[in-house]
């Protein structure tokens, strides 16, 4: 039997909401450790605001999503499958990965890319209890001089920049705001 929690929660206007749901995406990844709203989706506990707008924007029948043990709920499973149609897949070879950042560890089992096509990489939505300007200072493309933002740590994000141009690109979100880490993001001290 399906869960009415699963028919609903979708984009109200899905052409609008998803075009401005992903203007939001390319600013919080374009301009690193800046904190922007995005809401359009109602999905199921225990998915945000936030994430579950990213999922209905981001994901498609061709984008495979690993559900971290946090996430990984009939309900949930359903609601993506009836509104993204996203085939769910182990966390080596997931497109998207979605949890909180204890239920993602460890993020070195994610797909980094490869040497010819470092796109191939895993893209992490890390679920918070808040995003906030404090925390490590960021530094590098997209950023003028420095600006602070709340991670759930600070040596993942560090490796992942070493392996750079490989690596995974990461969205962290909270209620219903959103913030990018690109792998390109510089990760400096608290």
């Amino acid at each position: 039997m399906i869960a009415p929690d699963t028919l609903s929660g979708g984009l109200a206007d899905p052409a609008t909401d998803a075009a401005r749901a992903f203007r939001a995406c390319l600013t919080a990844l374009s301009r690193p450790g800046t904190i922007v709203p995005l809401t359009g989706a109602q999905p199921p506990a225990p998915l945000s605001v936030a994430a579950g707008t990213l999922l209905l924007t981001l994901l498609d029948r061709t984008t495979s999503v690993f559900l971290a043990p946090s996430h990984d709920t009939p309900t949930l499973r359903d609601w993506i499958t009836f509104h993204c149609g996203a085939p769910f897949a182990a966390a080596e070879e997931a497109t998207f990965a979605l949890g909180t950042w204890a239920a993602l560890d460890p993020v070195t089992r994610f797909a980094i890319g490869q040497p010819d096509y470092p796109d191939r990489a895993c893209t992490l939505i890390v679920e918070c209890d808040a995003l906030s300007h404090d925390g490590p200072r960021l530094s590098g493309p997209g950023i003028k001089g420095s600006v602070r933002l709340s991670l759930p740590e600070t040596a993942a994000f560090r490796a992942n920049r070493a392996l750079f141009p490989l690596g995974f690109d990461t969205f962290l979100t909270a209620g219903d705001l959103i913030a990018g880490l690109p792998r390109s993001t510089i990760v400096g001290d608290a």
